[in-house]
């Protein structure tokens, strides 16, 4: 072996062995948790990113169609137009009122099939910015518009500290990226993401429902044991968008104000990742509850079937996720 030969396995091994952490020796540059740059992700970006876990892209969504996307949202509440595959979720303090259309759902999920919602999914800029994640073939994973509402004082519309990567059976975790587009001006008043940057470094923890004093709504598990110190809040404007890896630690604070907190957010991963078996393991208890979710809608499928069911291809070609 040559000394030439021999110096550039070392590079690469010493790339492996530095957990994505940033090389900049002799000017190269090497990167753990993405693959390329943009112009609408630079160099910089990228190191944040590795840095951080996530990383907010300015105005990337146009106002027109995010106000589009919001009146989809109320005619799908209100039954206007079919829902087709999307399920609509209830906000636990709101069930019980007597409210309707709009202010009854503080979630839609898997609109993926949707063909105005879709548009958010494959839009051509947002698409650009997630490849450098993914690379080129990529799957719309997981979809969710998310309305947040003002809270009854009882605060369930927090969402509790967890990690993406629970609800997913497929990997590698490096290969999935969440877009999610403030629809509307995000502060801390009306319940902001919060993140903790650099917790994207570490394993997948147990989740479980929290045991808060006045329940918690369907699907929100949270981090057993987890205090949440050194958590950072995310006020956005409309159309920002935040690109985050599935193991960053993250949740959202109760809407304090008389107003509804919009969002939409698509899970995308490389077509190229691949099913696990999680029987036995931490994510058990979760793929349980799916599961249970689509026999109710008369889907009598296995927890893959059912991924791929609600799953979809957006650019580049099948290779694994099909």
């Amino acid at each position: 072996m040559s000394t030439s030969v021999a110096v550039e396995r070392l590079k690469v091994i010493k790339g492996h062995l530095g957990n994505g952490k940033l090389d900049t020796h002799q000017g190269e540059k090497r990167f753990r948790f993405s693959l390329k740059s943009h112009p609408l992700l630079t160099d910089a970006d990228r190191i944040f990113y590795e840095e951080n876990g996530y990383v907010v892209v300015r105005n990337l969504l146009p106002h027109n169609l995010l106000d589009k996307w919001s009146q989809r949202f109320r005619d799908i509440c209100e039954g206007k137009v079919d829902k087709g595959r999307i399920t609509l979720m209830k906000d636990l303090s709101l069930s019980k009122t007597g409210v309707t259309g709009e202010r009854l759902y503080n979630k839609i999920q898997d609109f993926m099939w949707d063909e105005v919602l879709y548009e958010f999914i494959s839009f051509p800029e947002l698409c650009d910015v997630v490849e450098c994640f993914t690379g080129p073939n990529m799957h719309a994973m997981h979809t969710m518009l998310i309305n947040k509402p003002p809270d009854a004082g009882s605060e369930t519309s927090r969402h509790p500290l967890h990690q993406d990567l629970h609800y997913f059976l497929f990997r590698p975790a490096d290969r999935i990226v969440c877009a999610w587009t403030a629809m509307e001006k995000v502060t801390r008043d009306n319940g902001c993401l919060v993140v903790l940057p650099g917790t994207h470094r570490g394993m997948l923890q147990p989740h479980e429902y929290p045991s808060w004093e006045n329940g918690v709504n369907k699907m929100y598990h949270g981090i057993v044991g987890f205090d949440g110190h050194n958590r950072m809040h995310l006020p956005m404007e409309k159309g920002d968008t935040v690109f985050f890896h599935p193991i960053l630690v993250h949740g959202s604070g109760a809407n304090r104000t008389k107003g509804f907190r919009k969002a939409i957010s698509c899970h995308y991963a490389a077509s190229e990742c691949h099913w696990i078996d999680v029987e036995g393991t931490t994510q058990d208890s979760i793929a349980e509850e799916v599961k249970e979710i689509a026999r109710k809608r008369g889907l009598e499928l296995g927890i893959q079937d059912i991924w791929k069911y609600r799953s979809r291809l957006v650019r580049g070609v099948e290779v694994n996720l099909c």
